[in-house]
């Protein structure tokens, strides 16, 4: 478990020391977090006019219902999914020993747009059989449905640095992520996916300073209190950013890897070990 352990935070520096070489990788994760509120206020507002929450609860389960589901999924994994590829596609070039700048990686993810449109809807549509199958089930189904979603996750690992990188449709490029990911790693994910843990620890940890900064504000005055949450909230959105961006970082080292043997910034052992095939 220890050597786990080191192996996620071994990771995170790995992936950290990449993003300390191209910070600008930060601004795509930024880039799609205003992009996401903005689709969802352009969905929250006619909601609003229309009536709100019981116009919403009359619709529901509708075939209306369902098809303004689908849209916003469309749109918001659409959105997702394109600063994502562009991520993937910087952090590819620096791991090949390019110096890659903001407009590069959007250059490569507006190249690959239809396909990235193709794998939101294919992904869209997933993400609503598996709601209309929870909703219509009991508890049994319930947990088919979450093994269903977690081997949708798995075998999609890979699938936007394979749009990224090779000229295929949404289709296909699920097939070959869960081709490189059950013929590299195997079935058996060590550590419960070292990054997330690693994502928690830090939040944890900044749970318990901005604990601290509101109490010791909240006793110089009131507007110290305030400024305490600020800063605490500040802080969580920083940890989010950069989170994903590490996130992008590993996917696309990992891609990398899987294709060629190739680890770039990250020692071969380390990334050998954070994944090993079942036994």
């Amino acid at each position: 478990m220890a050597g786990t352990f080191a192996n996620s935070w071994a990771l995170v520096k790995a992936s950290a020391d990449v993003l300390r070489l191209d910070k600008e990788l930060l601004v795509y994760p930024v880039l799609s977090g205003i992009s996401a509120v903005l689709v969802m206020v352009t969905f929250f507002v006619p909601v609003v006019a229309l009536g709100g929450v019981p116009a919403l609860a009359e619709v529901e389960g509708t075939y209306l219902g369902y098809a303004i589901a689908f849209l916003f999924y469309l749109v918001l994994y659409a959105v997702g999914f394109f600063f994502n590829a562009a991520l993937v596609g910087a952090a590819l070039i620096r791991l090949e020993g390019g110096d890659p700048t903001v407009s590069d990686g959007l250059a490569i993810a507006s190249k690959r747009m239809g396909a990235i449109l193709g794998y939101a809807a294919l992904a869209a549509t997933v993400g609503m059989v598996l709601r209309a199958i929870s909703e219509r089930s009991g508890f049994l189904g319930r947990i088919v449905v979450g093994l269903g979603g977690m081997a949708w996750s798995l075998a999609t690992y890979l699938a936007i640095p394979v749009l990224v990188t090779e000229d295929v449709g949404p289709i296909e490029a699920v097939k070959e992520s869960a081709a490189l990911f059950k013929r590299t790693w195997g079935e058996q994910v060590v550590g419960n996916f070292g990054m997330g843990w690693a994502a928690f620890s830090a939040a944890l940890s900044w749970v318990l300073v901005s604990v601290l900064l509101v109490a010791l504000g909240a006793q110089l005055s009131p507007v110290g209190a305030v400024a305490g949450v600020a800063v605490a909230l500040a802080g969580f959105l920083f940890l989010a950013i950069l989170a994903s961006a590490l996130k992008g970082v590993y996917t696309a080292a990992h891609y990398r890897y899987a294709v060629s043997g190739e680890p770039g910034y990250f020692d071969r052992s380390m990334v050998e070990d954070a994944f090993r095939p079942k036994r």
